[in-house]
């Protein structure tokens, strides 16, 4: 039986696919998983292959969800990013593809809900 956090999670997945779908994104793939490793949601845009970070929250909330995505989750995203461009996955992509690293936050409540979307929320830095 799913928590009601992971339920909450499954809902806001839902959405946001049903968000990039009406701007004209092809859903590759969710919860896209190697090992430890883990994408929600990898999506194609012309050129463009997005790795959609979702954040989703139920009212009330104390702090903006985005604020999740910290430095150690951002690197753990680039990672899984890395591993699924260097898998068989990469012939399902344009062979020019740009890589956008975008989130979406998903706040619920009981008549509404609010979606936010950050494209190229952020870019990977190598040091």
């Amino acid at each position: 039986m799913k928590t009601d956090r992971q339920q909450t999670g499954r809902r806001g997945e839902d959405e946001a696919c049903d968000f990039l779908r009406s701007r004209g994104h092809f859903i590759l793939a969710r919860n896209w998983r190697a090992g430890h490793l883990e994408l929600d949601i990898v999506s194609v845009l012309g050129t463009e292959v997005h790795f959609v970070e979702v954040k989703s929250r139920t009212e009330p909330v104390t702090a903006d969800p985005i604020v999740n995505v910290n430095a150690l989750k951002q690197k753990r995203i680039v990672r899984a990013a890395s591993t699924f461009m260097n898998s068989n996955c990469r012939l399902q992509l344009p062979p020019d593809a740009e890589v956008c690293f975008d989130i979406i936050t998903i706040v619920f409540n009981n008549s509404s809900t609010r979606i936010e979307y950050y494209p190229r929320a952020f870019i990977p830095i190598y040091v």
